[in-house]
This record gives C-alpha cells, structure tokens and sequence, in this order.
C-alpha cells in the first residue's frame, strides 16, 4: 500500500493564558496509507480534533512535519492541493455550509473546482442520495435540524471527492438510521478506495473500522485493530474510554455461555454466536411489564402544532397536533429519527417557541397566557442547547457558567454553584474556571452548556441531546448525577439518540415521528416495539435485541428486558442451578 498520510513528531499547542500548560499535541507520529478505514478516539479534549484541522492544513505544526501524498504542509504551494485530497466534515456543521438552499450548497465546493456544469448536476445529486437529502434540496440550510445539517455538511464533502475523507464526530446528532447511512457510505468510499479517518466517542462505530488510534492527553497512547485495541480494558478506562457495548454484554453473557468466543465487538458477531436454548426447567413465561403509572403531570401538552417560516415557500411543519404528558418527578424521555421535531418540542416546554396552534401548560405556567412571565418559567424550566456553542458567549467557564444565576437568582453561595456544577459534568473548577471558552473543544463545550443549564437550580431540566460528543467516561459521570439531581425532586425530559445508556433510567419515552407523538409508554412498552420502530429508522437498544435473538433460538425470555441487568436476572430465572 502507499502511504497517503505521514506524521512525523508532530506537536501543536494554542496560545494560552495558563502558564505552564501542556501541549495540545505532543510526539505524534503514524501514517495512514491509501484506501484505509481508521478510527480516531480519546476522551474529550484529547487533542482529535486538532489533529484532524493539522492533516489538511487547517493549522500547521509547531514542530514535526504532516505529509499528505509526499507534500508538506508547511509548503505554501501545495496547501490548495492538500486541501482538496483531504475532505473534512467538522464537528459543527454550521461552519461550512454557506448557500441559500440544500442543492446550491453542495454544488459550492464542486462548481469552485471549475468542473463542467453537467458534472456536477451529477455530484450534486449522487450526494444528496447518498446522505438522503434528495427531498430536501430546495430546503434552506438554516431550517435543518442538527442531524439534517451533519448530512449536508457530509454531502457537500463527498461532491469534491477527495482521496481521504476526515469525519469529526459527524454522526453524533444522528439517529440510527442516519448513523448507520453514514458509516455504510463510508465504507462504500473505502471500498472505492478512499482512506477515511472516523473520529467519534461511539464506541460501536470504531469498532467496525480495520484500524484505531487512541489518543490520550494529546500523545498516542494505542494503535491497532479493533480487537487488540479493546480488549485493552483497564488501559481505556484509564484515558476515559470504554469497550463497544457489544463486547462488555458477551463479557456478562460469557457467565451463562462459557462457549461464546473471545474479542467479540459488532453486534452481528454476537447473535450469531448465541447458543440454541437446550435447558428443561421451570422456565419464565413470556409476558409484557406494564409501566408506571402516571402521577401528577408537570408538562401537559395538547394539539401543539408549529411551522417554521410560516407563510413563505420555505415553510416546514416541524410539530403537528402533538399531544403529550410528563409526570412530576420523572425521568422522561424523547427519541426519534432526525427532524422528527423534538428540539422544537422542547423550545416550546420553556418558551423560547411559543404555541402557534395548541396549548401548553408547564409546572402551573400556561404558555398561551398573554401573561405570561418568561423570566420566571425560565427560572423553573432550564434548557441545554443541542449545539452548546449556541449558548456560550462568555469569555471564561466560571463566567459562562455563573452568567444564568446571576440573571434568574440563585440560593446559596454563588462560587459554591458554579463548583458544583462543574463537578456535575466532569470539570474541575481550579483547573478549569478560568480557561478561555473559546479555546475549548466540542465535548468540553457541552460540558460547559450542560453546567451552565445545571447552575440555574431548575424544577424541570430539558437536555437535547446532552451525550452527544462526550466520551465514555463523561457520559457514565452525567447519567450517575442526572439520576442524583432527579433524586433531589427534579423532573427531567431527556432528547437522545444514544438511549442504550439511559433505558434503565427513564419512567417513560414519547417516540416523535413526522412531529406527532408516534408511540408513548415505559421502556419497556415502547422498546418492545422493534418492528414499529425499524419502520422510522430507530432501533431498540442492545439488550434488548440481544434478547430478542436468544428469544428466536428458543431461550423462554420474557419481553421486558430493556437493560443487560434486567436480561441477565432472566438468564438465572431460566438457567437456575445449570448457571456454570
């Protein structure tokens, strides 16, 4: 193979006002050669995304040199060159979309090459079916959801077509379907014979990539396959990683099925591994859980129905006759594919939306009331954006994060707020209070957004997508003080993607689809449904397929296992005395 990327004691570090601070970057060197499918992860601030900005010459190393196909990035003369062989879909997709509509803006990068118009009809279409844009081509990019503007930031990449495609966190707004479409078009690309670099904090995806990089604290810490790199368990954890779901459910299962192989990591490798059920005993019957009943509602929302740029051709219906209740106290969730409406449900729960058509009634404030005091329900419902950058304009952390409480009023000791809830999402307060905002980077950021929203002392939290960009370790500390906040009487409504993690936590999930409530009820109701969900791009969690696949080879399970704790109490009830 020949080498198509090659860094050579590479180390950059930004400027900054900490003395002494350590280098973004140190000492790294690897090469990826061309038609190679990398994956790139390290916990958060780890330095992956600078690396990706200095392989296409974004920025420029301190000291070492990156060579993309035998040119220097410290060539004045070639950085043109580099830059079009080296495609990159940022983190935040907003930062390279730049036309008026869906269509013009992947046809910008394509139509500056000077290619023929023809030639770039065709790109322009084979993108937008490729990223499943194709009905949205007239759309402005302004009223895309998050996830809708990652596919077209991918689109807009895929019509250049360069020789080695960079993908910095490019999935974490997506819904699995969306997830899946892309990481299947790049393994399309790779089979092509473009080198892809995948930068992600979702395990599962590195796991499906022929080669990982493991950073940690801006040094190379790993570099090899995927199964060599994650069997190494106490060494991910140590740099705030994990193993892929997968492989930490055959951990658990390897206890009833000794006979399960060693390194499993893709989801397939494990059903097809699961035993045929071969036990006589006093098996448990099959039987649905029922869920909580509902309490006194603290959300009650009625025929809400909102449309964007109401009135102009642009128009696009983002909630339509949605009706829905969240109990006091609970934990509630909203899933649901990608511009299925749920950040503008939750903009409507603290007014930052206000009804068009419906009613909305929220901790005792009527949101259609032209009496309506903002400030005070904004005080009782605070919001994390899913973009934190979106509300971060302060200079410093501690500023940023003291800025709500000194708006709405706070109890206590201010300096003791912002402490704490620094410490809520993983950031020191010493270290950290007094870092630049500016020079943090996206998984830091929602830290940041996600300790501002914490600071404003809330009686309803609404998160929109809080996990999305942090690593393993982030996630495990904000789901442990998520559940301790709920403990302390406050009610939670949680927009995700990324549900295996939180299914043993939620009292209840709403499934919006085309901005109606498309299936409502307990975990264990709604994830039952694996067909109804298949059917709008979503799918059920691990455990719960897991179950599912044992459930096809005959193991008398019942249907409402929705985490690896509860599968496994099954497996006992089931096995009894044969457990090994």
């Amino acid at each position: 193979m020949t080498t198509l990327i090659q860094l050579d004691n590479v180390s950059f570090s930004y400027p900054s006002s900490i003395p002494g601070n350590l280098p973004t970057l140190e000492n790294i060197n690897f090469t990826i050669e061309e038609g190679e499918f990398v994956a790139l992860i390290g916990a958060n601030g780890s330095g992956k995304s600078t690396l990706a900005k200095l392989l296409n010459a974004l920025l420029l190393p301190d000291s070492g040199h990156v060579r993309v196909a035998g040119l220097d990035t410290h060539e004045p003369a070639s950085l043109h060159t580099i830059r079009t062989r080296v495609g990159m879909v940022f983190q935040r997709p907003q930062d390279q979309i730049v036309a008026t509509t869906v269509e013009e803006d992947v046809a910008f990068g394509p139509a500056n090459l000077g290619l023929p118009h023809q030639q770039v009809r065709e790109r322009v279409e084979q993108s937008l079916a490729a990223t499943g844009l194709s009905a949205m081509q007239e759309r402005s990019p302004f009223s895309l959801s998050a996830g809708e503007a990652q596919r077209l930031a991918l689109a807009g990449v895929l019509a250049m077509r360069p020789q080695c495609l960079i993908f910095d966190e490019t999935t974490a707004m997506l819904d699995p379907a969306g997830r899946d479409m892309v990481l299947q078009q790049a393994k399309a690309l790779n089979r092509e014979g473009y080198a892809i670099l995948l930068i992600t904090h979702i395990m599962a995806e590195a796991a499906t990539a022929d080669r990982v990089i493991v950073l940690h604290q801006g040094r190379l810490l790993m570099d090899g396959s995927p199964a060599s790199v994650f069997s190494r368990v106490e060494a991910l954890q140590a740099a705030g990683l994990d193993q892929p779901g997968t492989a930490k459910i055959a951990a658990g299962l390897r206890r009833y099925f000794p006979s399960l192989p060693d390194n499993i990591i893709l989801p397939n490798q494990l059903f097809q591994s699961l035993p045929v059920f071969r036990v006589q005993n006093n098996a448990a019957a099959a039987g649905v859980f029922s869920g909580m009943p509902a309490g006194e509602p603290s959300i009650d929302v009625q025929n809400l129905s909102h449309t964007y740029m109401q009135g102009s051709p642009l128009a696009f219906r983002a909630l339509d006759q949605l009706s829905m209740q969240v109990s006091l106290n609970t934990i509630h969730g909203l899933i649901g594919s990608t511009g299925s409406g749920k950040s503008t449900l939750l903009q409507h729960l603290n007014g930052l939306l206000l009804p068009q058509t419906g009613s909305i009634r929220v901790a005792g404030f009527d949101l259609t009331s032209k009496e309506l005091d903002v400030r005070a329900l904004r005080r009782t419902v605070a919001l994390a954006f899913q973009q934190p950058e979106d509300q971060i304009f302060e200079q410093y952390v501690g500023d940023e994060i003291a800025y709500g409480p000194r708006q709405l009023g706070y109890d206590g000791k201010l300096a003791d707020i912002v402490q704490q809830a620094m410490e809520m999402v993983g950031l020191d307060f010493t270290a950290d209070k007094d870092r630049l905002t500016a020079t943090l980077s996206g998984g830091e950021q929602r830290k940041v957004a996600l300790a501002s929203t914490l600071a404003v002392q809330s009686e309803i939290l609404l998160l929109d997508e809080p996990m999305a960009g942090l690593d393993p370790q982030s996630v495990h500390e904000l789901l442990n003080q998520l559940e301790q906040i709920h403990k302390n009487g406050t009610t939670l409504i949680i927009s995700t993607h990324q549900y295996d993690e939180l299914a043993g936590m939620l009292d209840q999930i709403s499934v919006l689809h085309h901005g109606s409530n498309y299936l409502h009820g307990s975990c264990e109701e709604v994830f039952s449904r694996m067909e109804a969900l298949h059917t709008i791009g979503l799918q059920a969690p691990l455990a719960v397929r897991t179950a599912a696949h044992l459930r096809s080879k005959g193991w008398p399970l019942r249907s409402h296992i929705t985490t690896m704790a509860a599968l496994e109490r099954e497996l006992e009830n089931v096995l009894g005395e044969g457990i090994p």
